[in-house]
């Protein structure tokens, strides 16, 4: 172990970062030393520029020492502008040197983090680093055409597993777009038009149709078929939103849930499909037992007192408030 104490235990390692540390300390050293040599000699320069002056005082002690003894106006206003040009020439070679020294400083830190980041995944950086200054003074010329491999990163590995900030950033950031651009398009299909056909159901049917949005609560859609049929019917003039039900394929649909909701979860009532608002029959040509008719039928818009009166007649009998979580598919099966 050349250039350590007798005193010193280690291993290879620590000598090598000893050693390097050493150099840069000295490398730090001369470069503070010829900063120092730089600012002395600056102090005897001949410059216009001084620490500590503003630009008017360096420009009078200038101007003064030019004109010493009479000048004309014209020689007074020429050596004026003159030297206030040089000034601002030096004042311009200052900033741009400082700025430059800056950037290779801001260089210098940025390859340093590398290091750092790159040391992190490898333990043999310091090791080999250190190996190769340590044979570039040891080794006799024959001996350094021969050297054993280095240690390094097996590029086989799969470390798509290991942490890693930017691409855990990276992918945040995707997820956050396909987020947004998820939202937008279920807005459009919310705002898009829906024709419902509905029948005002007091013990006899009352067809009518009545254009909605996909977003659209049933609660707003009673309002709007309360609008539509309050001409006619008086009880409905009468009565409010909150008294009025949708019935839709024997189930009694609560005002919270929208038409896009059930379009969406593909929705199921006792006698058909809670997704469809149109009326249609199933037409098949082969009869098949285990596939329920697919039929869609009119939804009915119901006071609630006239449901109370007559809940346990037929057909109000077989209502049931709409469960989400309650599946009615073994009564409605619908064949692709």
């Amino acid at each position: 172990m050349s250039g350590m104490g007798d005193g010193y235990v280690g291993t290879a390692q620590d000598a090598v970062r000893i050693r390097r540390l050493q150099k840069q300390r000295e490398a730090e050293r001369r470069k503070i030393q010829e900063l120092k040599t730089k600012s002395a000699s600056g102090k005897d320069q001949s410059g216009l520029l001084q620490f500590g002056s503003s630009t008017s005082e360096i420009l009078d002690t200038a101007f003064k020492k030019e004109t010493v003894g009479l000048v004309t106006r014209e020689q007074y206003v020429e050596k004026r502008v003159n030297i206030r040009n040089k000034i601002e020439e030096e004042e311009k070679e200052k900033l741009q040197k400082l700025k430059q020294e800056e950037e290779e400083l801001q260089l210098q830190k940025r390859k340093k983090r590398k290091v750092k980041g790159n040391s992190r995944l490898s333990f043999a950086d310091d090791l080999e680093n250190g190996s190769e200054e340590e044979d570039a003074e040891n080794k006799s010329p024959e001996q350094k055409s021969f050297s054993l491999g280095k240690f390094g990163k097996d590029p086989t590995v799969e470390t798509s597993f290991l942490p890693d900030s930017e691409r855990e950033a990276e992918e945040r950031a995707e997820r956050e777009i396909l987020r947004k651009q998820w939202i937008v398009e279920q807005e459009l299909i919310k705002n898009e038009p829906l024709e419902v056909t509905y029948s005002y159901w007091d013990g006899a049917g009352h067809r009518r149709v009545i254009k909605a949005r996909k977003g659209d609560t049933i609660g707003e859609f009673l309002r709007a078929v309360q609008q539509q049929l309050a001409p006619e019917f008086r009880e409905i003039r009468t009565t409010t939103v909150e008294n009025l039900l949708y019935v839709k394929e024997d189930l009694i649909v609560p005002h919270q849930h929208s038409f896009y909701e059930l379009i969406v979860n593909k929705a199921r009532g006792k006698s058909g499909p809670l997704f469809h608002f149109d009326v249609h029959e199933d037409v098949r040509t082969i009869a098949d037992a285990t596939i329920e008719k697919d039929e869609s039928h009119a939804g009915k818009v119901v006071e609630r007192h006239w449901y109370e009166r007559n809940k346990h007649i037929f057909p109000a009998s077989r209502w049931e408030i709409y469960d989400p979580t309650k599946k009615w598919e073994r009564y409605t099966i619908h064949g692709d």
